[in-house]
């Protein structure tokens, strides 16, 4: 690698790492989706051909007379639209201490759910409103007709811990849809839970087949305007796989993206398989409908959201739903679709209380690496730990010090023991040189002499990787433990305002100064500077320089407590190198005097080829 193709790979790189952290996460449509009204049909339905659905189907929707499911139309937009309140929807409420579940009697379903116990905005009273703007009302049906949120429900009874909504299609089909408010001390119960129940009726003395029918498991948007939308994504869980759909899989794009150029986005995704639950979500909060039959397949939209009033940047959310498979109806028989609907806060101590592996739906599984480093055991049981200082320091920003210090602490004698290995190394490397330059037309040779070098002075090649190998998986499950909690927004620390969002302190030119992040950055490179280099290979050594030009870029857009979390773990490291670098060498130090030939000799001794000795 020579200096010209590594200067041009460095740009490169930071102008990818630009890309990604300054541009728009998804760029708004130029034609958006008209918003609707919940009075009138969604989007018209594509036509269907004649051989598939007679004229009998057409006089009532949805039924096949074959037997077979009603064909569904494709999404005519790359956005879902907007749902806007009838002029005559009625709104009915379920409250607790902790959520006020608001329902409309079109669709009969959950129009929004308050959180009493999270603001929407820092020291306002207004709670966070999930589901406020959105495609359908939670656990709407969708893709039946004439049952849809266009369908006015009358309301049947009203109490304090349930409601219940009646339709009738076409004097053919009753279908009542009964929600009830959880209580803390029933089974499976939760404050943040509804028990919904869907009951359809077969009014007539003949045998009639349901369509395929889809429950809307709600629309999460990003939190603010300086939420990228990383962690909007929607979830489903088959029993034993956990599925992510992220924004950007709509997207469309790929690297070409970035110039403009690449596929086209996508109008819907749907995953089919068995379905134990769906989760639509953002970073803090989420809606999980785990129902009591399993679901065939999961469907993930996006829809673009009115612009944030701050910055006028693009808002687009994500819209989730959940395929059913219903039996046909015997003569006046009747089937139930049925499950619990959480909509609340991200917290793993609470939705891991759950039957059905709910907390799954954190993003502790969510990438390859976290997977391979067991995040998916190791982030809940540091979520735990951290949840405990924090009710003993008192305050979020002390407990994550008190953490990552409490982790460096345990990992101590790993990381010293690979700051010793690199020490030892870097003492080898001019003799390494030096074989590699006596034997560079003798790969085999080279390879012999360079293992003879290590085994003279004790030196295992991999002593500085396998113990930073051993501590990975509590570091990176502290990482992806603080991507989500909900327990850190708005929870301030020094000049840090949110510990759950970038510690923005000013903008210039309009690009956020971010204090932490280049506090962890500086932490990084002095630590290179103190931490031996266990390579002489000039280009190596400039890469590992760069390192943390390419770290502080890519964790600049992080939340501050992720930030806070690398600055403490760097500061703690170069006081633990500082050591180190004065700690006495080891008993067997490196001869200045030694030379290839003198470790190629060595290596032959310890060898069978043994020179005969000299006759005297």
């Amino acid at each position: 690698m020579d200096k010209k193709n590594f200067t041009i790979g460095v740009v490169l790189l930071v102008a990818a790492f630009a890309v990604l952290i300054y541009a728009p996460k998804s760029a708004p449509s130029t034609q958006p989706a008209a918003p609707r009204s919940a009075a009138a049909p969604a989007q018209p339905a594509a036509p269907v051909p004649a051989t598939t659905v007679s004229t009998a189907a057409a006089a009532s929707p949805g039924v096949a007379p074959d037997g077979a499911p009603a064909p569904i139309a494709a999404p005519t937009s790359i956005f879902a639209s907007i749902a806007r309140d009838a002029a005559s929807a009625r709104i009915t409420t379920l409250a607790n201490e902790f959520i006020e579940a608001r329902f409309t009697n079109f669709g009969g379903a959950v129009r929004e759910v308050a959180f009493k116990k999270y603001p929407a905005v820092q020291d306002k009273p207004a709670p966070y409103v999930f589901n406020h703007l959105h495609e359908d009302p939670l656990l709407a049906l969708r893709d039946f007709p004439g049952l849809g949120p266009e369908r006015e429900f009358q309301l049947v009874t009203s109490t304090d811990r349930e409601v219940v909504y009646r339709a009738v299609l076409d004097d053919r089909i009753e279908v009542i849809r009964r929600y009830r408010l959880m209580a803390a001390g029933e089974p499976g119960g939760d404050p943040y839970r509804l028990q919904h129940e869907t009951t359809f009726r077969n009014l007539t003395d003949t045998t009639m087949a349901l369509p395929r029918a889809a429950l809307a498991v709600g629309t999460a948007a990003p939190v603010n305007s300086r939420d990228p939308g990383m962690h909007l994504n929607v979830v489903s869980y088959n029993g034993e796989d956990t599925t992510f759909i992220d924004r950007g899989e709509l997207d469309g794009g790929g690297f070409g993206r970035m110039f403009g150029a690449g596929a086209a986005p996508k109008p819907v995704i749907e995953s089919p398989g068995n379905i134990v639950w769906t989760a639509a979500k953002n970073q803090f909060f989420a809606s999980i409908y785990t129902p009591e039959q399993q679901g065939i397949s999961v469907i993930a939209r996006r829809i673009e959201l009115p612009a944030f009033a701050d910055t006028q940047a693009a808002n687009i959310g994500m819209t989730a739903a959940a395929r059913f498979d219903l039996p046909a109806l015997a003569p006046n028989g009747s089937t139930r679709l049925a499950g619990m609907l959480y909509v609340g806060p991200q917290e793993y101590r609470r939705v891991s209380t759950f039957a059905h592996n709910e907390d799954r739906a954190l993003p502790y599984t969510q990438y390859f690496f976290n997977r391979i480093f067991l995040s998916g055991y190791v982030a809940p049981l540091l979520n735990t730990l951290l949840n405990g200082v924090q009710k003993w320091v008192g305050n979020w920003g002390w407990a994550v010090v008190l953490m990552t210090l409490i982790l460096k602490i345990v990992t101590l004698p790993f990381t010293l023991a690979a700051s010793k290995s690199a020490k030892r190394m870097a003492k080898l490397q001019p003799l390494m040189q030096e074989i590699r330059e006596k034997y560079k037309d003798n790969p085999q040779k080279q390879q012999q002499a360079t293992m003879a070098l290590f085994k003279t002075h004790k030196v295992n090649p991999l002593g500085g990787c396998i113990p930073i190998l051993i501590t990975m998986p509590l570091f990176i499950g502290f990482f992806a433990m603080l991507q989500c909690p909900a327990e850190l927004r708005f929870q301030g620390f020094l000049w840090t305002e949110d510990l759950a969002s970038p510690d923005t302190v000013a903008y210039i030119f309009g690009i956020p100064l971010n204090i932490m992040p280049l506090l962890m950055g500086a932490t990084m490179f002095y630590q290179m500077r103190l931490t031996p280099t266990p390579s002489v290979d000039n280009m190596q050594v400039k890469m590992m320089k760069f390192m943390p030009v390419i770290f502080t870029l890519f964790c600049y857009s992080f939340s501050a407590a992720l930030a806070l979390y690398s600055t403490v773990n760097g500061i703690f490291t170069i006081g633990q190198q500082m050591v180190i670098n004065r700690m006495k060498d080891d008993p067997t130090p490196v001869s200045p005097g030694a030379t290839a030939a003198t470790t190629v000799s060595s290596w032959k001794k310890g060898t069978k080829n043994v020179s005969p000795k000299k006759k005297q």
